[in-house]
């Protein structure tokens, strides 16, 4: 009779009769008096969302102080319950680190409970490799059902601390769960979409991590392959920024050997990585067709919205949000969409809103908080901007991009030292970001360190070229690069640089205005005036274009008596004719827009940035233009 109801009961919950279930196990219950059975019912009660009549069940006798899974359980109804410190009065504020597997250690034998026999768990031993040696005592006095749960509830631990903004405890508790259990994927992945961990941390984490606990139930010889599988997984989940070929090399092993190519989750970590890598055409086409299939994914949307609003598809984001508010009005990604569209339309007020209401339906929402912090940006305002920006640092303390943009605003008010001490952070953080590495550049040069913002410069555009970025993404970097050349002296360099900004058929006053600087110190006068004539021709209200052009016609008259027969430029000539302090080239950087990292973060990241070029004002001296350089 025990075994029929079983059956039964597993049969109802398998096609979602709850009632039947219930009905069911509430007799079966009344059999046995199983602490598994009690279990069973709890299970299902949770299932149908009673959190309150499961705990009831949970707390008859000693249920929860016996049995783990038990504890596990009434737990996660507090947590349902939002009784956040019910939950962990259950859990208790320790973690279990004695039964943590190191790693490279031998994998012990586990036994695990058969969890339908009657009067209790009936053990018998797991097939495990030979050669493997406990790694405690303790651990190895455990058996394989109660590991799984004590690493879960160290998962419910963390979720607990998240919810009461301690993020480094939470962070601690995800981290043990992982450790003692391997395959607690929903650890795992908190650590990776709420950015708690900089990416080398995340790649040392991983390395921590001791996979040969994995065993194939009835065929131990898998388990090797099991235990590698699982690991090339886990590293697509990891940051794109720090090992973009330890991924591609994952990714293509799991597309290859496992017929994974066109899964969602490998799809969305390319289409991740080629967005940090200013890829965005790519990244779309790869999203796209995720969402050709599975239209409400909501794991993909952040990426999906972001590479929509670099590419300045606004019908696009109009309609999706559309479709997402009519269909998911409860999801925050509905709102992320709603706000990004607005945002794309320059209607910054509604989109703050809309990104505010997402971030309070989820609080640990990367995108839409940084979402909303760029809204202060696009207005201007840096102070509540700066204020948005460190909430996000401190809620998304792995990813670079929040001290990034504190670094970016404290630029735009002047404050080099302390836009200095951001960007650091950040480098700390990720060294191998174009775009940080663009507005590093951007502050040595204000701070007159010119060989330093070179070479600032020239990494980020060695990197970019690494990734095969989209050119006319780095143009305002090659700009900036050419003005920091210019200033060096270092003109012939400085000016095939700019030269090789307008072959990108950029049509920018400033540039031929720059050009035309660099050629005039270079004593090519007539040459000037041709460049200052084409900047006049985009722009011919341009004062500093225009005074440039008085100065050079006349220094070419006077040189030659008539326009356009030069004689060889002699030193002194006309190099130093403007000082660094009458023209000084003022390039600053610019917040990037929506991201997603997998802060995001993370995502989930993202990312744009910024980046300045020469600009004129009346009084002959050089004045700064912000360019997105993601436009």
């Amino acid at each position: 009779m025990e075994r029929f109801l079983r059956d039964w009961r597993l049969d109802a919950v398998n096609k979602h009769q709850y009632d039947t279930a219930i009905f069911v196990a509430d007799k079966l219950l009344a059999l046995t008096r199983d602490d598994n059975d009690a279990f069973w019912l709890a299970q299902v009660h949770f299932s149908t969302g009673n959190y309150s009549r499961a705990q009831s069940f949970l707390s008859r006798g000693d249920l929860m102080e016996r049995t783990p899974q038990c504890r596990y359980l009434a737990a996660h109804c507090s947590i349902k319950l939002g009784k956040t410190e019910d939950a962990l009065s259950i859990l208790g504020d320790k973690n279990p680190t004695h039964l943590i597997s190191a790693p490279g250690s031998a994998r012990q034998k586990l036994r695990h409970v058969d969890v339908n026999t009657r009067g209790g768990a009936r053990h018998h031993k797991m097939g495990s490799r030979s050669e493997r040696q406990p790694t405690s005592e303790e651990r190895d006095k455990e058996d394989v059902n109660n590991l799984k749960y004590e690493a879960g509830m160290c998962y419910l631990r963390g979720v607990c601390y998240a919810k009461q903004n301690s993020f480094d405890r939470a962070k601690e508790c995800y981290k043990v769960a992982v450790q003692i259990d391997v395959q607690c994927f929903e650890a795992f992945d908190a650590l990776m979409a709420n950015s708690l961990m900089s990416p080398a941390e995340e790649w040392k984490f991983l390395e921590s991590l001791n996979f040969d606990t994995i065993t194939v139930a009835n065929n131990p010889s898998l388990s090797q392959e099991a235990a590698q599988f699982t690991k090339t997984l886990y590293t697509t989940r990891l940051s794109k920024y720090s090992k973009p070929d330890e991924f591609t090399t994952a990714t293509e092993t799991l597309s290859t050997h496992y017929n994974l190519a066109d899964n969602p989750d490998i799809l969305l970590a390319n289409a991740d990585l080629k967005f940090t890598q200013c890829r965005f055409r790519e990244a779309l086409a790869l999203t796209s067709s995720v969402l050709t299939t599975d239209k409400y994914n909501f794991a993909v949307l952040p990426v999906h919205l972001a590479c929509l609003h670099e590419l300045g598809q606004k019908n696009a984001l109009f309609l999706l949000s559309h479709d997402l508010a009519d269909t998911h009005p409860s999801e925050p990604c509905t709102w992320l969409a709603v706000g990004v569209y607005y945002l794309s339309i320059g209607r910054i007020a509604e989109a703050r809103r809309y990104f505010s209401k997402a971030s309070m339906m989820d609080p640990h929402f990367g995108p839409a908080w940084i979402g909303f912090a760029h809204t202060f940006a696009a207005e201007g305002e840096h102070d509540q901007a700066i204020s948005a920006y460190s909430t996000a640092a401190r809620l998304f303390q792995g990813t670079h991009l929040p001290q990034l943009f504190l670094g970016m605003q404290n630029l735009q008010l002047n404050n080099l030292s302390l836009a200095h001490e951001y960007l650091n952070t950040a480098f700390d953080l990720c060294e191998t970001d174009p775009l940080l590495l663009n507005e590093m550049g951007v502050v040595y040069y204000h701070e007159n360190q010119l060989i330093d913002a070179i070479s600032m410069f020239r990494r980020a555009l060695i990197i970019s070229d690494k990734n095969e970025a989209d050119p006319d993404a780095w143009l305002p970097t090659r700009t900036n690069l050419a003005h920091a050349l210019r200033r060096s002296g270092q003109l012939e360099e400085a000016l095939s640089t700019f030269d090789e900004v307008l072959r990108h058929g950029v049509k920018d006053s400033g540039i031929f205005t720059a050009k035309g600087l660099v050629l005039l110190e270079m004593g090519r006068s007539w040459d000037a005036v041709v460049a200052l004539h084409e900047a006049l021709a985009v722009a011919p209200q341009d004062p500093m274009a225009t005074d440039l052009l008085g100065r050079a016609l006349e220094v070419n008259e006077n040189e030659n008596g008539i326009l356009g027969v030069e004689k060889p430029a002699e030193d002194g000539d006309y190099v130093g004719s403007f000082s660094d302090d009458e023209v000084d080239i003022n390039i600053h950087g610019r917040l990037r827009e929506i991201q997603q990292n997998r802060v995001a973060g993370r995502g989930s990241r993202r990312r744009g940035g910024g980046a300045g070029m020469m600009d004129m004002d009346e009084s002959g001296f050089e004045e700064s233009m912000i360019v997105d350089s993601d436009s």
